[in-house]
């Protein structure tokens, strides 16, 4: 593990911070608003956040890109409403800030697929292969990663590694075998997958389109091969999000976590957008490591300002190298 807590679980505990009771006539809203004042914070908030995270956010987003504006800003603390690995990116962007996240306990099922011992064994079977991992991964992962990538760069990332150099691509198969159909490259995959995404019943999804002809199924490549060829468009989280604001169609089936939703109706309200049902018995599909956080646990958070993610100056070091390499190749790509 490359994230520790400032202060033991049990001193936490003590403190009252994990078993806090939010008094219930606070506004929530304006409390936050004096706290970020009053620290000098920001908020970023993934596009998988509940619906009142995401309204009092300063900055709605991906992962990186958030990552990424918290680096510009001049906040002493940064408040990640996302899940953990998110939280350890935007430590390696910004080592000098604090870094804190409303629950420990977020992580990702796709992050936690890949951990980074096993990769290295994995790796060694490979010497003459370079690394390409998505960006869904733990900071000490991204150690044993030569070129980063997001879902929205991927493929220009992979064009961009001469032909006669093998690749290892982590940790998402799913992903990994759209980039091998797109660019024609034979990868080695590491197996591991987002458990959102690899859930969509395609069988709910035929009798969706059947029911709304006109709409368009719209697809995060983490989705299965199968549910991916029968897409109108495949697209990183915030692609699908732009898609549906360009489009002329009014009606979209929208297959990735159902919090992207939100966006999208303040974007376009006058349109309408139906969560790609799962293979469960919920209405739609959502992450249940996203939905830890609330607005109660981000009030306290930013109270207590903890709990804060700490990396190890080597992991900071040689993990932003994969990341520094990637925004280099997107640069020269004009992404």
């Amino acid at each position: 593990m490359t994230t520790e807590l400032d202060f033991s679980p049990e001193k936490l505990q003590k403190l009252g911070f994990l078993d806090v009771d939010v008094d219930p006539t606070l506004d929530l809203f304006e409390e936050i608003n004096k706290l970020k004042k009053e620290k000098n914070a920001i908020i970023l908030a993934h596009y998988y956040q509940e619906p009142d995270i995401q309204d009092i956010a300063d900055y709605i987003g991906d992962s990186l890109g958030l990552s990424q504006e918290a680096a510009r800003t001049e906040a002493d603390i940064i408040v990640f409403a996302g899940v953990h690995f998110m939280a350890e990116t935007a430590k390696m962007l910004s080592p000098h800030k604090k870094v804190i996240l409303p629950d420990l306990k977020a992580g990702c099922s796709l992050a936690d697929a890949c951990p980074a011992p096993l990769f290295k064994k994995f790796k060694e079977k490979y010497p003459d292969h370079i690394v390409v991992s998505y960006v869904n991964t733990s900071a000490e992962m991204k150690t044993l990663t030569d070129i980063c990538c997001t879902s929205t760069n991927a493929v220009q990332i992979i064009e961009s590694i001469p032909k006669d150099q093998p690749i290892i691509f982590a940790p998402d198969i799913n992903l990994g075998r759209y980039l091998v159909k797109k660019t024609g490259r034979d990868m080695v995959l590491w197996n591991g997958t987002c458990m959102v995404h690899e859930i969509f019943s395609e069988e709910k999804i035929a009798k969706l389109r059947m029911r709304h002809p006109n709409a368009l199924l719209i697809a995060h490549p983490e989705c299965e091969e199968s549910l991916l060829e029968k897409a109108d468009y495949i697209g990183s989280t915030t692609g699908l999000l732009k898609f549906t604001m360009r489009s002329e169609a009014t009606e979209f089936i929208v297959a990735t976590e159902a919090g992207i939703i939100h966006q999208m109706e303040k974007s376009s309200p006058h349109k309408t957008f139906i969560p790609a049902p799962p293979e469960n018995t919920c209405a739609c599909n959502e992450c249940p490591h996203m939905k830890l956080n609330t607005l109660e646990k981000l009030y306290v958070c930013m109270k207590y300002e903890m709990p804060e993610v700490i990396l190890p100056e080597w992991v900071i070091r040689e993990g932003v190298k994969s990341i520094d390499r990637m925004l280099e190749i997107s640069a020269k790509a004009g992404l």
